[in-house]
């Protein structure tokens, strides 16, 4: 997603007068985007302006006559209302007459034009879109079990399908408060910066999002777990060739692999295929072609 993407449109009615925009082209924020025919609007703000001259005129003779005791309180409320309606009436044509001028809300680049000089629009026609890509945001649905690993300032890193060989990096900054009810699911964002504008928004991203760094973890193959009541254990195999049932505590499961919290240390041999055919003490001899892969790490 882009840091920030409007759709520009005028807030009166109008005939365009001109175009002041190039399609794709950067634009700081208050640059002039459209100019509509402002000539209606500047006579009716003169009018509004010399009713605005003669109420307060009105207004001031009839507040010295109050206070002379000369004219009742009706009389007063009445011209101090007129004053206070004209007043109202000057600022309301001052903001059409700024309407007709279509200002830029923020630096970023525009899209294509969908207006052209003549052309009479409304209020709901689109003039074109502005978007701001110097940073741009991915967003990820974190599965809720993932939650209590979840923080501000978490790094991430992905890759996209029109840049397959560069890496863009960047670290989250928001995270919903509130659950998908449907997929159990929180809206993660993150920001990156984009400053050659590689990344638009609506890019599909292949994004690694690192939840807890373990040094030093132990790590085995799935497969080498055996289940047996509450406990979990895996076959180890000793200096003597001998197969030996190791209990073992497990923590994080990723796929086809599992972090071994204690029960085994580093360096240790254990069986990975074929633990339905051992028992304890058993020997333990290599298939033909097998070997002993260092898995733990």
């Amino acid at each position: 997603m882009p840091n920030e993407m409007v759709d520009l449109n005028a807030e009166t009615d109008g005939i365009v007068k001109e175009v002041r925009f190039q399609e794709g082209e950067p634009v700081k924020k208050g640059d002039l985007l459209v100019a509509l025919d402002d000539s209606k609007f500047a006579p009716q703000l003169a009018e509004a302006e010399a009713q605005l001259q003669l109420s307060k005129a009105s207004f001031d003779r009839t507040r010295t006559l109050y206070q002379d005791k000369l004219l009742s309180q009706q009389e007063y409320d009445t011209a101090s209302a007129t004053y206070a309606a004209n007043e109202a009436a000057v600022q309301l044509k001052r903001r059409e007459l700024k309407d007709a001028r279509i200002l830029a809300p923020f630096s970023g680049i525009t899209g294509a034009r969908r207006i052209s000089p003549g052309q009479v629009i409304n209020k709901s026609t689109k003039l074109t879109e502005l978007v701001d890509l110097d940073t741009v945001k991915v967003e990820v649905e974190v599965p809720e079990r993932y939650l209590s690993q979840l923080k501000e300032g978490q790094k991430v890193e992905f890759r996209v399908a029109a840049f397959p060989k560069d890496s863009f990096k960047g670290e989250v900054y928001f995270i919903s408060p509130q659950l998908n009810a449907g997929t159990r699911t929180a809206l993660v964002k993150a920001r990156i910066p984009n400053p050659d504008r590689k990344l638009r928004g609506g890019m599909f991203a292949n994004l690694d999002l690192t939840l807890q760094l373990r040094d030093s973890a132990l790590v085995i193959p799935e497969p080498a777990i055996i289940n047996n009541g509450d406990a979990t254990m895996v076959f180890a195999v000793t200096s003597t060739n001998t197969a030996v049932l190791k209990p073992v505590n497990l923590g994080l499961r990723l796929a086809g692999k599992v972090e071994v919290l204690s029960g085994l240390k580093q360096g240790e041999i254990i069986v990975v295929e074929g633990v339905q055919k051992l028992r304890p003490g058993g020997l333990v001899s290599l298939a033909t072609n097998a070997s002993v892969t260092p898995y733990l790490q």
